[in-house]
């Protein structure tokens, strides 16, 4: 009981040091989840490919470390549109495909510091732009494998304690891996896993460095011909994410409060996806919905993802079977 309140006691410490209001929740990872699944390990082929994702997330809800809901009116809610730009040239590296992919987004809210009173009334400006210079994929007979490095730039508006911040005021540095495995030989069935490891450096105009994190995605899916020739493809299944804050946030808040005493956050979520392939084209249309099930130290809601993706006739290789 003792350690109860004082866990209690220096949270409500920490919520008032670092923002004098109970309305501010824990801080979130900078990859937002949500954004793999189906075909994790599958890689544009050779050639230009332009993506386009819209990412809803919304909460009514804010958890504590115990997963318990804590006394907080309002919603925390944003939307987030990604321009993905990926660029595979034709010749391969040590037998992998090389992908050079950078991602340009604009939100209406803050992705990594979530308050209740004030989401989604920004406006739409550029958040954090997602460099990742190099991604190796490899294709076997029944998996397709993929491992890369991406560095986060803090290019979002984002000022020390303002209700208009869309980015996260530090740089990432992000490893990451996927693989999609067949698991029938015509390959229409797949297991999906996708992972992301966070590194952060010290947060502008303050003494914070946010802990690190990992979030795994992962989907089973299903894909059915539409027509004799295989050319477009209906695509189902089961997806989900969980991430997880891995160490303690370095630095003190302005009080002298370590910033480790702030609770380590985690969120985990199961849904499903459909998606609308035309392989020979190079187009691709999906849609997912994955509601969070459990979450602490942070808020717990639902993920809404839908977009496409088109590999432009320049250098385009052959379709993926």
């Amino acid at each position: 009981m003792v350690s109860q309140i004082k866990r209690a006691a220096i949270l409500l410490a920490v919520l008032v040091v670092t923002a004098a209001s109970p309305s501010w929740a824990q801080q979130k990872g900078q990859y937002v989840p949500g954004q793999s699944g189906l075909n994790a390990g599958v890689l544009p082929n050779p050639g230009f490919t332009y993506a386009s994702m819209e990412l809803n997330y919304r909460a009514k809800s804010l958890r504590d470390e115990n997963g318990d809901s804590l006394p907080v009116n309002g919603t925390y809610e944003f939307w987030v549109i990604e321009n993905f730009f990926f660029y595979v040239p034709t010749p391969k590296v040590a037998g992998a495909k090389l992908v050079i992919m950078a991602i340009v987004p604009a939100a209406n809210g803050s992705l990594t510091l979530p308050r209740f009173d004030v989401s989604g009334t920004t406006g739409y400006a550029m958040s954090d732009t997602w460099v990742q210079p190099a991604t190796l994929g490899w294709h076997y007979d029944r998996a397709d494998v993929n491992a890369g490095y991406a560095f986060v730039v803090p290019s979002g508006r984002y000022t020390p304690g303002s209700t208009d911040n869309v980015g996260s005021g530090y740089w990432g540095n992000h490893i990451n891996g996927a693989t999609t495995a067949y698991l029938t030989k015509n390959k229409g069935t797949t297991a999906n896993v996708f992972g992301d490891w966070e590194i952060h450096t010290r947060r502008k105009g303050t003494d914070i460095t946010p802990g690190q994190a990992f979030t795994m995605e992962w989907g089973l899916g299903q894909a059915i011909p539409l027509d004799s020739n295989e050319h477009k493809l209906l695509q189902f299944g089961i997806i989900g994410y969980d991430q997880w804050q891995v160490s303690d946030n370095g630095g003190t808040f302005a009080g002298g409060l370590p910033a480790s005493l702030t609770p380590r956050y985690s969120v985990h979520a199961i849904g499903f996806q459909g998606n609308f392939l035309m392989p020979a084209k190079g187009l691709s249309l999906y849609g997912k919905f994955e509601p969070e099930y459990q979450a602490e130290a942070r808020p717990k809601g639902r993920t809404i993802v839908f977009g496409g993706s088109y590999t432009l006739p320049v250098l385009k290789g052959s379709a993926t079977p």
